[in-house]
Order: structure tokens, then C-alpha cells, then sequence
């Protein structure tokens, strides 16, 4: 069935005056400036950086069980890169030192 002509449907909130959301949700406050928003980018950018990129650690080391303990779920899978955050160069790295640590005993191949 059609509803009646002189029937209204539901009501929906003005969108004129709501107020408009920032985009990205930030906002900017008038008393810090554009320079606080800059310094908040290069801060969020330096906690997502790899953890090994952070430390400048040129090579992973096989003996560093905890570290790799990290790395890996509580199976024994190694985290994939979007998930332990490490760029590419060092998850390699990293597949390399826990294939080595689990091939000399120090890290178990399951739980």
C-alpha cells in the first residue's frame, strides 16, 4: 500500500544548522595555531614508524627471544607486517631470526 498524500514520512534534523564536523575529526583551536597541528602529524608519523626503524637496528638478532616472542601469536605464526608494524626490509629480518631461533631450540615451532 501507498501512504496518503497528506501523510508525513519520518523527521529528519535540519542539516542547516548542525554544525559542521571537521574533517579527519581535528579541530583546530585557535589559540595554538597551525604549528600545533604540524607538530601533532610528525608525532602520530614517528609512533607508526617500524619499532626497528625507531631503534636503528641494522640487522635482528636470533638470540633476542623476547623480541621475537613479540613477533609471533601465541600458535607460533609470525604477525603479518600490518599487524607488528615493521616495514618491509625488517619483517624479513624477522622471518629470518625466528626461522633461525626455532631451528636452534630457543623459540618452540607451536605452543
Amino acid at each position: 500500500m501507498l501512504p496518503k498524500a497528506g501523510a508525513s514520512g519520518p523527521s529528519f534534523p535540519d542539516f542547516e544548522e548542525a554544525e559542521e564536523a571537521p574533517v579527519g575529526g581535528l579541530r583546530e583551536r585557535p589559540e595554538a595555531g597551525g604549528g600545533e597541528r604540524n607538530r601533532r602529524y610528525t608525532q602520530m608519523s614517528e609512533r607508526n614508524r617500524c619499532r626497528f626503524c625507531r631503534e636503528k637496528v641494522t640487522r635482528v638478532d636470533y638470540k633476542d627471544v623476547l623480541t621475537l616472542q613479540k613477533l609471533c601469536t601465541s600458535q607460533g605464526r609470525i604477525f603479518p607486517r600490518k599487524r607488528s608494524g615493521n616495514c618491509a626490509a625488517h619483517q624479513r629480518m624477522v622471518k629470518k631470526a625466528i626461522k633461525q631461533a626455532r631451528y636452534i631450540g630457543l623459540l618452540s615451532y607451536t605452543v
